[in-house]
């Protein structure tokens, strides 16, 4: 089912490849649903892609919004900067 919904995507890039871009948001929306769907399962990578592009209006201010990270590394990386943190604080 990722296969078929990434081919989608893709085809529909290349389809609108000379067009305007439209999208608000960086990465554009069609990019973050391509990694949605390689980096998390099909039912999640769908709620983010359809939250995502809800949130695409003429009202948004838009911006950078990459996907979120996963669980596990966003864990380490916090558990990382508190054992930093604490070797700090050791060391004064």
């Amino acid at each position: 089912m990722k296969k078929m919904i990434l081919k989608i995507i893709r085809s529909y890039q290349a389809a609108t490849i000379h067009k305007n871009p439209t999208c608000r948001y960086r990465p554009t929306c069609s990019n973050y649903a391509i990694d949605a769907y390689e980096n998390y399962n099909f039912f999640y990578a769908s709620l983010l892609t359809i939250w995502r592009i809800l949130r695409c209006n003429p009202f948004s201010k838009g911006g950078y919004d990459p996907i979120p990270k996963y669980k596990k590394i966003l864990k380490e990386e916090l558990q990382k900067e508190a054992e930093e943190k604490a070797k700090k604080d050791a060391e004064n």
